[in-house]
């Protein structure tokens, strides 16, 4: 499994990176301006990342459980980021709509639409994270 030092860079490497490139994309798809989606992105990222941490560790110990190891095939992967997203989207969907003065369905189109770039970013980020920092080899007592 990964280290603590490791969940943390990961984590917040993950919102710094996807920051840089939701705010200015965010506010050119929605019109609206980048101190409104960078609010939005900033709170949306802070409770990512706690969001990321928790997840990512009950996942890894509950594949450790059921399959003895923590390495994670591209389906996993798939379902991983889908479940993942999920969950933040039933916390931020009231927040958008608050925060931005919408309806809960505007704000739901909204935040399925950051869903969906967060979805395949989470994938490609995920992928490449380990790839550059590869998971320590596992050693299994008899």
């Amino acid at each position: 499994m990964r280290s603590t030092a490791d969940r943390i860079r990961h984590a917040v490497s993950f919102e710094v990176i996807g920051l840089l490139a939701v705010i200015p994309l965010g506010s050119w798809v929605f019109g609206l301006e980048m101190h409104a989606i960078g609010v939005v992105a900033l709170v949306s990222a802070t409770l990512a990342t706690l969001w990321n941490y928790v997840f990512n560790l009950g996942f890894d110990r509950m594949m450790m459980r059921w399959v003895g190891h923590t390495r994670k095939w591209p389906m996993l992967r798939v379902g991983h980021a889908v479940l993942f997203e999920v969950g933040l989207l039933a916390v931020l969907l009231p927040f958008i709509a608050w925060y931005l003065q919408i309806g809960l369905w505007t704000a739901l189109v909204m935040d399925l639409g950051f869903a969906g770039f967060y979805l395949v970013y989470a994938f490609v980020f995920n992928w490449a994270y380990d790839l550059i920092f590869p998971i320590p080899i596992e050693v299994v007592a008899d």
